[in-house]
């Protein structure tokens, strides 16, 4: 699949790129993309919720009135689930979520994420560019020559380059990453994909084995 080069002006260069038909341009598998992304967000969770049980919650033991003659239903401790202030039956306990994934089903999700983006015409190419200071604003310069200004994106660079990186960190609908850092989710979450051509060989070569 060819795909145009652009710079950093949104101007065309004259130059274009093939990209791979094993990464870009497979039938998505959309359940290896579920699970991925199930991961992915499992792997969020801090699992710290915690409810008191009835053995953890203050109070007296002591049994709270006689066992007969009352006309009530029999009751022991204070501590019991079915008064006000006692323990939870069953209640939530620490625990991970994370769960684990085969390579390649995640190498495959991560394809049919990028096939995605490329049946929609969601993917951009642009050349290499880095910045000498990190510089929020000409990073919105770069936004608005692509077209990106409003729409949420995702730049996929070929090497760290911490000013690129820095320069987009106060932008809540851009995000900048590694073609190594790459995840499902990420790609998903993007209206748009931005890859610097440095970016393409990396992706292709860890996708493609």
């Amino acid at each position: 699949m060819e795909v145009k080069v652009l710079d950093i002006t949104g101007k065309e260069t004259g130059r274009k790129v093939n990209l791979d038909d094993t990464v870009f341009a497979i039938e998505p598998n959309k359940h290896a993309v579920y699970l991925d992304v199930k991961q992915y967000l499992a792997n969020q969770r801090q699992g710290t919720h915690k409810a008191k049980e009835r053995a953890e919650v203050a109070g007296s033991t002591r049994k709270i009135k006689k066992q007969k003659g009352t006309g009530t239903a029999r009751a022991g401790s204070k501590k019991s689930p079915l008064f006000k202030g006692g323990g939870t039956v069953f209640g939530p306990r620490p625990r991970s979520y994370s769960f684990k994934l085969n390579k390649n089903l995640k190498r495959l999700a991560r394809k049919s994420a990028f096939s995605l983006k490329a049946q929609e015409s969601n993917i951009i190419v642009v050349e290499d560019f880095t910045f000498e200071t990190p510089n929020t604003k000409k990073f919105i310069n770069v936004l608005s020559s692509l077209g990106l200004e409003n729409k949420k994106s995702l730049f996929i660079l070929g090497d760290a380059n911490k000013n690129v990186y820095l320069s987009s960190r106060n932008l809540k609908t851009t995000s900048v990453v590694n073609s190594t850092e790459l995840s499902t989710y990420a790609i998903l979450n993007a209206k748009s994909l931005v890859l610097l051509e440095g970016s393409i060989e990396t992706i292709e070569a860890n996708l493609s084995k």
